[in-house]
């Protein structure tokens, strides 16, 4: 007998079969002689196992697979040598001593072969072996080991698996494309919101899935990255996408990253697509930036204006302490009126927080004396200022030598739109009940301050009637720039 393998086959050569079920070789079958030298001659693992008593011969491809229990495995009852698995095996070997074959690619066992549980894979077929009457004499079996295949198959799928939970956690899209013509292998659910949740594009190239961006040159980007092992990276890239169940056009902006996938040989295998809808986001930067502007702007224009109320004051006042107490005054009327500005918005004051305002300063709210009507007319920034210091400046000249000098005194405030094409902003103060109105013999600063009208309109005219029931003051503007932001 030929004996390839030195382990096994001294194994063979050092048993004294005599003393087992099988008795002595020269005795054997022809059967089980030709299979114990096709077994021993072989490199893949093989098993035989033989007779009543199911006795077990491999090669040492086979040893292998037995941890431990080789050698002692060898020449005794297959029993003996799978039995804590014993429960999944007997049926099979049962079956080939039946005379019906059993193959499998895949099966797997949790085996004590090294003293400790571990999952074990194996592809095997248990093949019944017959004399020439028919008779089942035992069961060959060639077999292969896949434990480190299916581990390392199992590893790869986890690691995959562990990418994908990532790529689906990531808060830009992600998608995955193979071969020279871009086909998506992979997207996440971002990504499906970026270029719209109703298409279908895995296994789809990227020019027949998303095909709007072909003419707007990104396929030529992508086979770039892919000839060249370049990456791409651009932001603020405009992109029109048909987004929606309709498909209609959407214009985006977003960050993007092509990064070629290279093989351990250097080939160009696929492309990983990084993609950030980043549309809000540029929007509201630019907003930020157009607030910022704005801002600066309107400051320059307050400064300015406190600047010439301060000149103002300080110019036509006869003393130090009465200067202050004006010039206090006004900046406080100027803040109050910012203030209406800031807390309702850009574009929020009306003519009606604004009269308010006043007559919190100047009107017993128990016992009014000033009257007002009118609708509530939204008022632009740099206007509303105005408007406000005027109605102040008013009120402050009634206390003194108006209607409010005296208990009967009464003044009405009305505004609306007015003009043939309701293109006008009217205001008219009238003033009753009080002393004659006199024309002042020198234009103090808080005159100069209402005779310059109200800032940011390009058509306001200014009058003065003094009645002798009392001061009647119109203001007459245009509208539009009554309303503008500035």
């Amino acid at each position: 007998m030929s004996l390839a393998n030195p382990d096994c086959g001294k194994l063979f050569r050092d048993l004294d079969w005599s003393a087992t079920p099988l008795g002595a070789p020269n005795t054997w079958s022809v059967e089980l002689r030709t299979l114990t030298n096709v077994m021993l001659g072989s490199l893949q693992p093989m098993l035989i196992v033989w007779g009543p008593a199911q006795i077990t011969l491999y090669n040492d491809g086979y040893a292998a697979m037995c941890g431990q229990r080789h050698p002692s495995a060898f020449g005794h009852p297959f029993r003996d040598l799978w039995h804590d698995i014993w429960d999944q095996v007997e049926p099979i070997i049962s079956a080939a001593y039946a005379g019906q074959g059993t193959s499998m690619d895949d099966i797997e066992f949790v085996m004590h072969r090294n003293g400790y549980p571990e999952e074990t894979h194996f592809a095997f077929s248990y093949t019944p072996v017959r004399d020439p009457w028919g008779t089942v004499l035992g069961m060959f079996c060639a077999c292969t080991e896949q434990t480190a295949y299916v581990a390392a198959r199992k590893a790869e799928r986890s690691l995959r698996e562990r990418f994908e939970r990532v790529f689906e956690l990531n808060p830009g899209g992600i998608a995955i494309l193979s071969g020279p013509d871009h086909v998506f292998q992979y997207a996440n659910e971002v990504y499906y919101s970026i270029i719209g949740t109703s298409r279908e594009i895995i296994g789809k190239s990227v020019a027949e899935a998303v095909s709007e961006v072909v003419r707007q040159g990104y396929i030529d980007i992508l086979d770039g990255v892919y000839l060249t092992g370049t990456p791409f990276v651009a932001k603020n890239l405009e992109i029109e996408l048909n987004r929606g169940a309709a498909g209609e056009k959407q214009n985006r902006v977003i960050d993007l990253v092509y990064q070629p996938m290279v093989e351990d040989n250097g080939r160009v295998s696929g492309i990983l697509v990084q993609a950030l809808d980043v549309t809000e986001l540029r929007a509201e930067q630019t907003k930020q930036e157009l607030l910022s502007h704005e801002l600066g702007h309107r400051l320059k224009n307050q400064l300015a204006m406190v600047q010439a109320i301060a000149s103002q004051t300080l110019r036509n006042s006869t003393d130090l302490t009465s200067a202050r107490a004006r010039l206090s005054d006004r900046i406080a009327v100027l803040s109050a009126a910012h203030d209406v500005v800031l807390l309702g918005g850009i574009g929020a004051s009306t003519v009606t927080q604004l009269v308010d305002q006043m007559l919190s300063l100047h009107d017993d709210a128990l016992s009014p004396r000033i009257s007002v009507s009118g609708t509530d007319i939204k008022v632009g920034t740099r206007p509303s200022l105005s408007l406000a210091l005027i109605l102040h400046e008013l009120a402050t000249n009634a206390i003194k030598y108006g209607a409010l000098s005296t208990p009967e005194g009464r003044i009405a405030i009305g505004w609306e739109v007015a003009g043939p094409k309701s293109d006008r902003f009217k205001l008219v103060w009238t003033e009753t009940g009080g002393p004659p109105a006199h024309e002042p013999r020198n234009a103090g600063s808080g005159m100069r301050l209402v005779n310059a009208g109200l800032n940011g309109t390009a058509d306001c005219k200014v009058t003065f009637s003094f009645e002798p029931q009392g001061l009647v003051f119109v203001i007459d503007a245009d509208l539009e720039g009554f309303q503008r932001e500035h």
